[in-house]
């Protein structure tokens, strides 16, 4: 059991997992590695729901736990030969314990993000397989679901683009912002999920690339829903949320941001 920043490391049979002690409580570390199997908390009556996606989510109630799992899952073409395993390039490389160490600082700066539990990998040869435990968002629903519900106010979208903003200041790049990665709770607070790939950066063009991807969203996902849910003017106040004028989440001539959504890391890993 080694301690690192922000969480502590146990060796696993097949590989490692990073946990935060005070969020896995005094659960049996002999247990831990079931935390991450779906049937032992279905046997115990404690699985929830099921969240579709391209990683796999199961929602998680046992006790004052209240968690969410992920089991990370490849999108796009090589998602045909490799459905959810990675090529080991060493353990700092790994997308669960990278996100989870992600999530970790950006929760410790105070941004709008789920706290993480729990990460763990399982090595065989040159190949793994992830997952990720966070603390679940209650009484939040992901923007694209409440924009099928009904049109949000002005403060809604200020909102979520001044949550945007925070991120985005702290140096947080967010790989695949969109609708569905949006989470707004009873409260009206704002919080962003899914960081896989995530990172931090210098300031630089990537954040008018989030924003753009973000717009496509939302244009994507209104398309069938009643007028008026999305559009030019609702742009504009999340934009002024955000802090910066409505031009700079449109779409750019040169084409690049199209291939924003794949997994760069597809071709290695």
């Amino acid at each position: 059991m080694i301690l690192t920043n922000g969480g502590r490391r146990i060796a696993t049979a097949t590989g490692a997992m990073l946990a935060d002690p005070d969020s896995l409580g005094n659960l049996p570390q002999d247990a831990a590695e079931s935390l991450f199997d779906p049937e032992f908390w279905r046997s115990r009556g404690e699985l929830l729901d099921v969240r579709g996606g391209r990683g796999s989510a199961w929602f998680i109630a046992s006790g004052a736990r209240l968690w969410v799992l992920r089991h990370f899952r490849r999108g796009g073409f090589i998602a045909r030969w490799s459905r959810d395993t990675y090529v080991w390039m060493g353990e700092d490389e790994v997308r669960a314990f990278a996100e989870w160490r992600l999530l970790d600082l950006l929760k410790r700066r105070g941004l709008p993000v789920p706290q993480p539990v729990a990460a763990r990998y399982q090595r065989s040869g040159l190949r793994y397989r992830c997952d990720l435990i966070t603390q679940r968002i209650l009484d939040a629903e992901p923007l694209s679901a409440a924009l099928a519900q009904g049109a949000l106010p002005e403060a809604r979208w200020r909102a979520v683009g001044a949550a945007v903003a925070r991120l985005h200041r702290a140096g947080a790049d967010h790989a695949d912002l969109n609708a569905h990665n949006i989470l707004l709770d009873a409260g009206g607070n704002v919080s962003l999920i899914d960081f896989d790939r995530g990172r931090l950066r210098a300031p630089g063009a990537w954040s008018a690339r989030n924003l753009r991807r973000l717009r496509r969203s939302l244009a994507k996902i209104s398309r069938d829903l009643p007028s008026g849910r999305f559009s030019d003017g609702t742009w504009g106040w999340l934009m002024a949320g955000y802090g910066t004028d409505a031009a700079d989440g449109k779409d750019t001539a040169d084409g690049k941001d199209a291939a924003d959504g794949k997994d760069a890391a597809d071709g290695t890993q």
